[in-house]
């Protein structure tokens, strides 16, 4: 997230670490710990989007922002922070690892722990088999000013994020699809206190979600908003604690947003039981 002072107000939810994060032995080498191997091997065996979280291919400490235009392939080489975005913390205002120019894809790429803010799109952009091992501030930013401004995440997955993975700042629409989320707080956020707001789109097609989890999507109704999903699988929460699709009151002072409901509505939370498996 960043800070008002240059100028780009984002939503401030407050966190709460009670982990320490580590990376232990060859499994971290592999990107993987032992409650990753078996939500891989329980996802993997069911239909849908998951495959197994690729092994790294390398790796590449980044010590000031890498900027993207066009499209960059990482070939999954694993991308981490250093120096100035080398902290752990979870404070607002960081930079991120990879920022990508309107128009821009970034496929096959790790980001590594620290992650920082992991990526910013500052206008529509496209981001193609992208993981994030342990998510930091947020994984990505969708920051574009144009109601015609598309985002795309297609593929992929991110694991370990306290707050928010997809973080839904600009305008225009978001598409997830085939992607994997586990251990989060939520996976698509609109942000909810922004000192510029904008009506919001965010599609979520063919995702599978592993608990813990907090909710899947959050929206502002009172911008117009809208979220609708589609062949979301659930895993681990049989008594469906992870709320679905959440409608907040947001607003553009700073001040926390209100949450007015949750579930499908037909206006705001487009979907049905149906669109959503518990496994």
């Amino acid at each position: 997230m960043t800070s008002p002072a240059n100028g780009r107000t984002r939503h401030r939810h407050r966190r709460s670490r009670t982990r320490r994060r580590a990376l232990i032995g060859g499994v971290a080498a592999l990107g993987l710990t032992g409650a990753a191997l078996v939500t891989t091997s329980v996802m993997t065996t069911s239909a849908g989007a998951a495959t197994a979280w690729p092994e790294a291919r390398g790796k590449q400490a980044v010590p000031e922002t890498i900027e993207v235009s066009g499209t960059r392939d990482g070939g999954l080489k694993r991308f981490y922070g250093s120096g100035d975005l080398g902290g752990d913390g979870q404070g607002e205002g960081q930079d991120p690892i990879f920022k990508l120019k309107d128009g821009a894809t970034l496929k096959n790429v790790i980001i590594g722990s620290p992650a920082a803010d992991g990526i910013h799109c500052q206008g529509s952009c496209t981001l193609e088999n992208v993981w994030w091992e342990d998510v930091g501030e947020d994984a990505a930013t969708f920051k574009g000013k144009s109601a015609s401004s598309t985002y795309t995440v297609k593929g992929g997955g991110a694991r370990k994020a306290d707050d928010k993975v997809l973080q839904f700042n600009g305008a225009g629409k978001l598409v997830v699809t085939k992607f994997q989320v586990s251990d989060f707080g939520k996976l698509v956020r609109a942000c909810g206190n922004c000192s510029q707001q904008y009506k919001r789109a965010v599609v979520i097609d063919d995702v599978d979600v592993t608990a813990p989890g907090k909710s899947i999507v959050g929206i502002n109704t009172n911008y117009g908003d809208t979220a609708t999903l589609r062949n979301v699988r659930v895993y681990g929460d049989k008594n469906k604690k992870i709320k679905t699709c959440s409608r907040f009151k947001g607003n553009n002072t700073g001040a926390e947003p209100v949450e007015t409901g949750h579930g499908p509505d037909g206006t705001y939370c487009k979907f049905t039981a149906a669109d959503i498996t518990y496994k």
